[in-house]
C-alpha cells in the first residue's frame, strides 16, 4: 500500500465510514430459522471429523432435575445465614420471595424463547437473533463470568462442608487453606463427569437432587417442631445506621442518590433480595440444554417453570423454619442450617444436613460446568472463538475441549482465591442476562410475529417489561464495587471481541 493510500485511509471522513461499517457489522443479527436448523444443515460444521451435533436425550423431568440441581445449593446453605443476620432478619423469607418473583417472570420469558428457539447458548443465541452480534458476545462473556465464578464459590463451599463433616485438616480444606485441595478435587471429578456425556451427567444429577430435596423436606418438617414465635419478632427489623460501610460497599442506588447507608428495614430486605438472587442463578442453564431435549416445545417451559416453582417453595419454607428456630442475631453465617439444629439440641441432624449440603453443592457444580460447555459450543460454532475449542467429541458427544478448559480454569480459581466477595458478581451477571432475555421477547414478537411459539408469554409487552424493570431494580441494590468489577469484566470482553470475534465471525463472512 502506498503512502498516499495510507494517508487517504486515515482521513477523518474515511475513519468515520470504517467505524460505521464495523458498527453495522457488529449489530448484524442471525435469522431465527437459521438458528433452529443450523445443526440439521451443518451436522459436522464445528470441526471436520468431529462428532457433529448434540444428542437429544433429555425429557421434562430431566430438565427439572438439572434445574433443581443447579439452583438449590450455595444460596440456601450459606446465604440464608449471612443475609438474615446482617441485612434482613426473619424478613429474609420475603427477600427470597421477591427474588423468586423476579426469577419467575424472567423464566416465563426464557420459556417462550427456549421453546421456540431450542439451542445451546440460551440468552446468547436469543440476543444474536434480536439485538445483534456484539450484544450476543457480551451476554456469552457475562454467562461465562456467572458460571465460572459461581462454580469456584460452590467448590470452596463444598470443601468447607466436607472439612466440617469429617474434621479434615484446615491446611487443605475450607476457607483457611492456602491451597484448597478439596475444592480442586471436586472440580476435577465433576469436570470429568460433565465431559464424559450428558447421559452420565443427568444420572448423577438426578440422584443428588433426590438426596438434597429429601433433606430439605426433613429440615422443614422436623425443624417446624422447634420454631418459636418470639424469634419472628420483629419480622422486619428496624433500619440501623450503616455508616461503617464504605461507599464501594453500599448499594448502587444509595451511592447515586447520596442516601445514608442502612442495614435492615425495607432497604435491607431489598438489598438482601438482590444478593440472594444468587440462590436462583443458574436456572437459565436449563435453556442451554434445548438442543439435547427430545421435545423442547413442550418440555423446556415445564423444565424452567417447574424448577423455579419447586425451588421457591423450598427456599421460603426453609428460611421460615431457620429464622423460627434461632433468633436472627444468633444465626451462624458459615453453616446456618446445621448450626440451627445444634442450637435446639439435635446434633445428630448435622450429619443429614451436611450430606444434603455436599450433595447439593456437587450437583450445582456439575450443572454449571455442563452449561459452560454448551455456551462454548454455541460461541465457537458462530466463529467468535476458535472453532476447535468447541468441537464436539465423537465418542462423548460433548464439547470436551471447552469443558476441560473451563474445568482447569475453575480449579485454579477455587484453589487459591477466596470468592466470598465475588458472590454478588454471579447475581449481577444473571440479572443482566435475564434483562436481555426479557427485551428479546418483545423484539422477536415485532420482528417475527408469525414464528411458531409452542409457549407464549402472556400480556406482552407488560410481563417482559416488568421482568426487565425488576431485574434492573435488583441490580441497583448490589454493591457499587460489584458494578465496578462487572464493568471491568465487560470491557475485557469487548477487547476480546474486537481482537478476534469480529474478524472471525461466520455471520460477517457470509455477508
Amino acid at each position: 500500500m502506498s503512502l498516499r493510500t495510507r494517508v487517504h485511509a486515515l482521513r477523518p471522513s474515511n475513519v468515520v465510514h470504517q467505524t460505521r461499517v464495523v458498527g453495522k457489522a457488529s449489530i448484524r443479527t442471525k435469522d431465527v430459522d437459521d438458528v433452529i436448523h443450523q445443526n440439521d444443515e451443518e451436522p459436522g460444521a464445528i470441526a471436520e471429523g468431529g462428532g457433529g451435533g448434540l444428542q437429544k436425550r433429555l425429557k421434562a423431568n430431566d430438565l427439572i432435575g438439572f434445574g433443581i440441581g443447579i439452583v438449590i445449593g450455595t444460596g440456601i446453605f450459606t446465604l440464608t445465614g449471612v443475609q438474615a443476620k446482617n441485612a434482613a432478619g426473619p424478613g429474609i423469607v420475603i427477600s427470597f420471595l421477591v427474588a423468586g418473583v423476579v426469577a419467575a417472570l424472567a423464566a416465563v420469558c426464557y420459556a417462550e424463547l427456549a421453546a421456540a428457539v431450542p439451542t445451546a447458548g440460551s440468552s446468547y443465541t436469543y440476543a444474536y437473533t434480536t439485538i445483534g452480534e456484539i450484544f450476543a458476545w457480551i451476554i456469552a462473556w457475562d454467562l461465562i463470568l456467572e458460571f465460572a465464578l459461581g462454580s469456584a464459590v460452590v467448590a470452596r463451599g463444598w470443601s468447607g462442608y466436607l472439612q466440617d463433616m469429617f474434621d479434615l485438616p484446615t491446611r487443605w480444606f475450607g476457607e483457611d487453606a492456602v491451597v484448597n485441595v478439596g475444592a480442586v478435587f471436586i472440580v476435577l471429578v465433576v469436570g470429568v463427569v460433565a465431559t464424559i456425556g450428558i447421559r452420565e451427567s443427568k444420572i448423577v444429577t438426578n440422584a443428588l437432587v433426590l438426596i438434597k430435596v429429601a433433606v430439605c423436606i426433613f429440615v422443614i418438617v422436623v425443624g417446624a417442631f422447634y420454631v418459636k414465635a418470639a424469634n419472628f419478632s420483629p419480622f422486619i427489623p428496624p433500619s440501623q445506621d450503616g455508616k461503617d460501610l464504605s461507599e464501594l460497599k453500599q448499594p448502587l442506588w444509595q451511592w447515586i442518590t447520596g442516601a445514608d447507608p442502612t442495614a435492615f428495614g425495607v432497604a435491607g430486605m431489598l438489598s438482601a433480595a438482590a444478593v440472594v438472587f444468587f440462590a436462583y442463578s443458574g436456572f437459565e442453564a436449563v435453556a442451554n440444554l434445548g438442543e439435547e431435549t427430545e421435545k423442547p416445545g413442550r418440555d423446556m417451559p415445564r423444565g424452567l417453570i417447574g424448577t423455579l416453582a419447586i425451588c421457591t417453595v423450598l427456599y421460603a419454607l426453609v428460611c421460615l423454619v431457620l429464622t423460627g428456630m434461632v433468633n436472627y442475631t444468633e444465626i451462624s453465617e458459615g453453616a446456618p442450617i446445621s448450626n440451627a439444629f445444634t442450637v435446639v439440641g439435635l446434633d445428630w441432624a448435622n450429619v443429614l444436613v451436611n450430606i444434603a449440603a455436599i450433595a447439593g453443592l456437587t450437583s450445582v457444580l456439575l450443572v454449571e460446568i455442563v452449561a459452560l460447555g454448551r455456551i462454548g459450543f454455541a460461541v465457537s460454532r458462530d466463529g467468535l472463538i476458535p472453532k476447535g475449542v468447541g468441537e464436539i467429541h465423537p465418542r462423548f458427544h460433548t464439547p470436551a475441549r471447552f469443558s476441560i478448559g473451563v474445568t482447569i480454569f475453575i480449579a485454579v480459581l477455587a484453589a487459591v482465591i477466596p470468592l466470598d466477595a465475588l458472590a454478588e458478581m454471579v447475581s449481577i451477571g444473571t440479572l443482566f442476562a435475564l434483562f436481555v432475555v426479557a427485551i428479546a421477547v418483545i423484539v422477536l414478537r415485532r420482528t417475527k410475529p408469525t414464528m411458531k411459539r409452542p409457549f407464549r408469554v402472556p400480556q406482552v409487552p407488560i410481563v417482559p417489561i416488568l421482568a426487565a424493570v425488576l431485574c434492573v431494580a435488583l441490580m441497583t441494590n448490589l454493591a457499587t464495587e460489584t458494578w465496578l468489577r462487572f464493568i471491568v469484566w465487560f470491557a475485557a470482553g469487548i477487547l476480546i471481541y474486537a481482537l478476534y470475534g469480529f474478524r472471525h465471525s461466520k455471520l460477517r463472512r457470509r455477508a
